[in-house]
Formats: C-alpha cells, sequence, structure tokens
C-alpha cells in the first residue's frame, strides 16, 4: 500500500470514529465510572472534580437504582448507577463540536421529590427548562431530547436543578447522556416536507423500551426532530421500529398527550396552487388502545382521521387537499383524546404518524 493510500486510509478511520463519538454516551455518560470512595460521603459526592469527566457545582448525590433510605425507589433503567441534582445544583462536561451543527442530547430524567420539579438543560448561551413533573411513564426514567446548534469548536454541556427545596438533597435524577450529530434533510421535488418520514432524530438507548420524549415549544431550527416544530404543552414521542411497530423505516413519531401533544412544519409553497398532504396514523403495538383520531391541518384544508386501536399494532393512510394563500404553509398534527397503556394504565400512549408528504396537484 502507498504513502498516499495509508494516508488516505488513516483519514477515513479518524472520521468514522469521529462520527462515531458524536453518536453516543458522552464521557462517562451513563455514570458507572464511580467517584474515589473516599471523595464520597454516604451518597454525596465531594469535590468539584470527583465525578470521573464532569464538574459539579452544589449538592451532587451518587446513587444506585432501586429501594432508597427513607422509602423511595430510584428508577435507573440505563445501567446502575446515577447522579441526582440536589438545589439549584449541576454538573457539566465540556465536548468537542462542529459550530453551526445540529446535534441533540438524549439524556434521562425522572423527579423525585417536587411535582413542579424542572431541570435545565444548557449549552451557553442556550437553554431550556424541561418540566419533567409529567411521568410519561409509570415505570420512572423518562428519556428526553434537546437540540442545539453550537457556536464555538468547544462547548460547555451543563444539566442545573433550578430548583429549592425544603429537603436540600430533592430534584431530578438524571441516569443516561448521549449526543448526535444531526444532518437535516431537505425537500425534494416529490415531497416538500423534510423529514417526512422521521428517519432523522436523537439518539435512541438501545435498551429503552420507552421511546425518546421532545419537549414542547421546540423551534424547528434547534429542533431535535430536524425540521418539525414541537409547539405543544406537552411533549410527542420519537419511537423506533426496534421496540415498536412502525409503519416504514425505522422510526415514527407517537402523539402522547392528545391535544396538548403536537408537530407542526412550515413548508415552501406557492400561492394559489393546490396541494395533497398525505400521511399515515396507527397504533405503535404498544397496549394503546381504542378510538383513536388524528387531526391535521394544511392551508385552508382540515382532516380528521380514526383509527380503532386493538393496542396490537397496525395502521392506516390518509390524506386532504389544499390550497396555498402565500409562499409558507404550516402543516400540523395533533391527537383529540388523551390514551394510555392496558398493560400500564399510568403510562401515556397515543397514536403515531409516519411517511408525511405533500406535493403539489397537476391542474
Amino acid at each position: 500500500m502507498g504513502s498516499l493510500q495509508l494516508l488516505l486510509l488513516l483519514s477515513f478511520c479518524i472520521g468514522v470514529l469521529g462520527s462515531l463519538e458524536l453518536d453516543g454516551f458522552l464521557a462517562n455518560g451513563n455514570f458507572e465510572i464511580s467517584p474515589r470512595q473516599d471523595k464520597l460521603n454516604k451518597t454525596v459526592i465531594q469535590g468539584k472534580h470527583s465525578l470521573p469527566h464532569w464538574t459539579i457545582h452544589g449538592l451532587v448525590q451518587y446513587v444506585s437504582g432501586g429501594p432508597q433510605p427513607g422509602g423511595m425507589f430510584f428508577a435507573v433503567p440505563h445501567g446502575v448507577h446515577a447522579v441526582r441534582l440536589g438545589n439549584d445544583a449541576s454538573i457539566s462536561q465540556n465536548i468537542t463540536v462542529k459550530p453551526g451543527s445540529l446535534y441533540a442530547l438524549t439524556f434521562s430524567a425522572t423527579r423525585t421529590c417536587a411535582q413542579d420539579e424542572v431541570l435545565r438543560v444548557s449549552v451557553p448561551p442556550l437553554s431550556g427548562d424541561l418540566p419533567i413533573q409529567t411521568l410519561y411513564s409509570s415505570t420512572g426514567g423518562d428519556t428526553y431530547a434537546w437540540g442545539f446548534r453550537p457556536g464555538n469548536k468547544t462547548v460547555q454541556v451543563i444539566f442545573h436543578n433550578t430548583g429549592v427545596q425544603e429537603d436540600p438533597a430533592c430534584g431530578p435524577l438524571l441516569d443516561a447522556v448521549a449526543i448526535k450529530e444531526l444532518f437535516p434533510p431537505m425537500p425534494t421535488h416529490d415531497n416538500l416536507v423534510k423529514n417526512g418520514g422521521f428517519e432523522e432524530g436523537p439518539h435512541v438507548f438501545k435498551n429503552s423500551t420507552t421511546g425518546v420524549l421532545l419537549p414542547p415549544k421546540q423551534e424547528d431550527s434547534t429542533s431535535p426532530l430536524p425540521g418539525w416544530i414541537i409547539e405543544s404543552l406537552k411533549a410527542v414521542r420519537f419511537i423506533d421500529a426496534a421496540h415498536y411497530a412502525i409503519p416504514s423505516g425505522q422510526f415514527a413519531i407517537e402523539l402522547v398527550a392528545g391535544r396538548e401533544s403536537a408537530i407542526a412544519q412550515v413548508i415552501r409553497t406557492a400561492s394559489n396552487t393546490t396541494y395533497n398532504l398525505s400521511f399515515v396514523v396507527g397504533d405503535a403495538k404498544n397496549g394503546c388502545h381504542g378510538s383513536m383520531l388524528v387531526e391535521a391541518f394544511a392551508g385552508n384544508g382540515t382532516a380528521k382521521v380514526s383509527f380503532q386501536s386493538q393496542g396490537k399494532g397496525g395502521f392506516k393512510a390518509a390524506s386532504l387537499n389544499f390550497t396555498a394563500t402565500g409562499s409558507r404553509t404550516r402543516i400540523t398534527f395533533y391527537s383529540s383524546y388523551y390514551h394510555t397503556s392496558v398493560s400500564n394504565p399510568g403510562s401515556l400512549c397515543g397514536p403515531l404518524l409516519d411517511q408525511v408528504r405533500v406535493y403539489p396537484l397537476k391542474a
């Protein structure tokens, strides 16, 4: 092998390794590398650099999953250990990224005390407050994703408990943290919708059976679901074919909180042109049953698509025609009803959405 060929091969391998690093756990992202015993006072971590690969501020506990002293139970689905952020406490880590690219953090977070706990996720100057009072899965350990575009090559990822409770140890439990670089797809000549099949999205933990919650009020520029706006009051769920019934491809969206769970996208259109919006609805084979109804809106067109779910999978195609009134048209989807799982009544669920397509109708 010549020196040029060897150099090209090494460059390729380095590039592959670099991409792999940005689709997986952060360094000690599952918190399984523990602090030294002399840096622990029972469960409280002593010293800001005592948690390997992380910097801590305030009261941070290093805990194991399962029953806790005082009768509490901590769900740790992604391994054995987790960290608990006390009053105004935070953990942070510096990472190397590509300025201007889109990234999504995936992390497991659960409230442990107060009903109104909030987890602030930051990559300064960007930040977002995630209300985690709603438990989407009764087993605990909900998984979330949050998107950002860095302005520098090195950025700081921060998880901060903004609350102050009577018990200073109270606060969110952070179980696992991963990152993925996203590559936003573009519209095509036969589909004006970006990422209409939801194939581009955040990192999904391999052992997670609860999907990834996409928090409310996410703008399309930094959404962890490229192209889409999460414009509702509650999250929607990003689900994978390994654990759910998906009509096509590897991923879909589950509308888990009725009218409080909506996604939208603004597409380019030509004024006074008629278009067809088609999509697929169904159930994800996760025990969600009953009469489902997905409402779709596009320009002057609306559709209500009913689906009778037995919780065993299945889907149906639907469409509507609309006439654009300008150069931009918003398409929106939400579920009309609230649902919970038959096998797990405390878990929110709902109809899935997949294969969203818009194309102009010929005159």
